[in-house]
């Protein structure tokens, strides 16, 4: 397998933040957008950015803006069909997504994914969790283009939730150790964010 494109999901409503753009929100003086950035971007072949707002306010990244085609907010997998096509377009076989919202996702999470994607189709990140025995992140994972328009259609039928899908075709894990602290960890409220404001010092 080719390195990877990546795609930064940001096409969300952030209701559970009051609404706008959470990935514009500042942690440590950096926004929540550009940590992730600077996460993904040495990992991968080249970085585009799922978003339904103005291009404009993302401008300083310098990355390619991708709306959703499924309207109506149909959630993370229209932000991954956006980024597939995306990639189809520019020669790619996968891409590796990475949620806006999380700025302390791990540094080898694309070889990592890609290693776990060696026995399945899709990879998704995962964790341990005491009750499920392993938490799957399912905005986090590696995604091959020639399924893009079975995940189309799916979506056009109805389809919004991830697992719902990727289990149909097969998915790999690849699990990451969440010691001294979830780095899947997601800033979805405005305590979230003073907790990830903690967790810099």
């Amino acid at each position: 397998m080719t390195q990877p494109a990546g795609v930064i999901l940001a096409g969300g409503l952030s209701s559970r933040m009051g609404g706008g753009d959470k990935g514009l929100l500042l942690l440590g003086g950096q926004s929540l957008l550009s940590r992730v950035h600077d996460r993904l971007a040495p990992q991968v072949a080249e970085l585009a950015l799922n978003a339904n707002s103005d291009p404009a306010l993302f401008s300083d990244l310098g990355l390619p803006v991708l709306k959703d085609s499924i309207d109506g907010y149909a959630g993370p997998l229209a932000g991954v069909l956006a980024g597939l096509d995306w990639a189809a377009s520019r020669g790619h076989s996968h891409i590796v997504t990475a949620a806006a919202d999380t700025p302390f996702f791990p540094c080898d999470l694309v070889p990592r994914l890609m290693l776990a994607a060696e026995s399945a189709p899709i990879a998704l990140a995962a964790t341990p969790d005491p009750k499920r025995g392993t938490a799957r992140h399912p905005t986090f994972g590696l995604w091959p283009t020639h399924l893009r328009d079975d995940l189309r259609a799916a979506l056009q039928g109805g389809l919004r939730k991830v697992v719902q899908w990727t289990d149909k075709h097969g998915t790999a894990t690849a699990l990451f150790e969440a010691d001294p602290f979830d780095p899947f960890f997601n800033v979805n409220t405005p305590d979230d964010l003073s907790q990830a404001e903690a967790l810099l010092t």
